[in-house]
Order: structure tokens, then C-alpha cells, then sequence
């Protein structure tokens, strides 16, 4: 009977150890992640986000052609 009792008692002392030393910070730490990870992409979203906006609606990027006769064509030096 004794016996019985003090296996019962060590199966869940084993449980207890299981679920608090390794299941529980196991979670903590997969939650931590996940919510790190999640928050980085949000930040990465908002930055293109904000990169596209600046570069849509920046100065106008159109390339300008010089005038009439002041274009010098590149000829190379030797």
C-alpha cells in the first residue's frame, strides 16, 4: 500500500517537473518568438509602406532633356 502510494507520489513529482520546467517555459519562449517575429514584420510593412509613399508621391523624377544647343555629346579622353 505504502509502496503504491510513494510510486504515485513520484509519477506526479515526474509530471510536475514535466509541465513546470520544461512545457511552461517551452511555451513562453515559442510565444515570445512568434510575437517578435510578428511585430518585425509589422515594422518592415510599415517601413515599405512608407518608402512607397515617399517615392510615389517624392518630386517628379522625369528625366529632362537639356536645350537645344548646350548638349555636349561624352567623347572619351585618351
Amino acid at each position: 500500500m505504502i509502496l503504491r502510494f510513494l510510486f504515485y507520489l513520484f509519477l506526479f513529482y515526474l509530471a510536475y517537473k514535466l509541465v513546470f520546467d520544461f512545457a511552461l517555459p517551452l511555451y513562453r519562449t515559442t510565444r515570445r518568438i512568434k510575437k517578435g517575429f510578428r511585430e518585425m514584420n509589422e515594422r518592415m510593412q510599415q517601413h515599405t509602406e512608407q518608402y512607397q509613399k515617399n517615392t510615389t508621391t517624392g518630386p517628379n523624377t522625369q528625366a529632362t532633356k537639356p536645350g537645344g544647343g548646350d548638349y555636349i555629346d561624352f567623347e572619351e579622353v585618351k
